[in-house]
């Protein structure tokens, strides 16, 4: 069980982090064989990787490093797109914050998220991606939450179905907070958290 140092510059912290839902071998495991499972569906063809920032950046690095046996020509480049802001919640309003610069056209495009909840960010990626042009778009998340979804939405890839649980580490975060963590677990919030 991991609980980080509550006191943080003379204060408590309203939170505790435990509970690793997903270690660090089970998410080595799975990147790859996430990647074995997208160079197969890719054969021989060039893929654009597009990352949704921030909470993605760790697992689209060691995505793009376990495909590199594979050959794809793969490209990188990434968006950033806000829902939550440092609230815990979905405000259900997607804004782009920064765009993609990567020419899609008629290029096979992994759109790569950290977590797939109400389905509202990637459907707005997915169809902002879909107006450049490209010949497929298809799309990887890190977690799937299906409790927590408000709009139709399913990824072509998903490393683990995660229960309805706050969960930061492996490049989620809390109030910014806990990205480095090289496994992901559940935030447990005090009463005061909730006030």
């Amino acid at each position: 069980m991991f609980r980080p140092d509550r006191v943080v510059e003379g204060r408590v912290r309203p939170h505790h982090v435990d509970c690793v839902l997903f270690s660090e071998r089970e998410i080595a495991c799975r990147v790859s064989e996430l990647a074995a499972a997208i160079a197969a569906d890719n054969p021989r063809r060039p893929v654009a990787l597009v990352g949704i920032l921030r909470g993605s950046f760790v697992f689209l690095a060691d995505l793009v490093r376990a495909l590199h046996p594979y050959d794809l020509g793969i490209r990188v480049d990434f968006m950033i797109l806000e829902s939550y802001g440092a609230e815990t919640e979905s405000s259900g309003e997607v804004r782009l914050l920064r765009d993609f610069d990567l020419d899609v056209r008629d290029a096979d495009v992994l759109l790569v998220d950290d977590i797939l909840d109400t389905g509202r960010t990637l459907a707005f990626a997915k169809r902002h991606v879909e107006a450049r042009g490209p010949r497929r778009v298809r799309t990887c998340v890190l977690l799937d939450k299906p409790a927590r979804r408000a709009v139709p939405f399913r990824a072509d890839y998903v490393a683990f179905e995660c229960p309805d649980e706050f969960v930061v580490g492996y490049g989620l975060d809390y109030n910014r907070l806990y990205r480095d963590l090289p496994w992901i677990a559940c935030v447990t919030f005090t009463e005061a958290a909730s006030q």
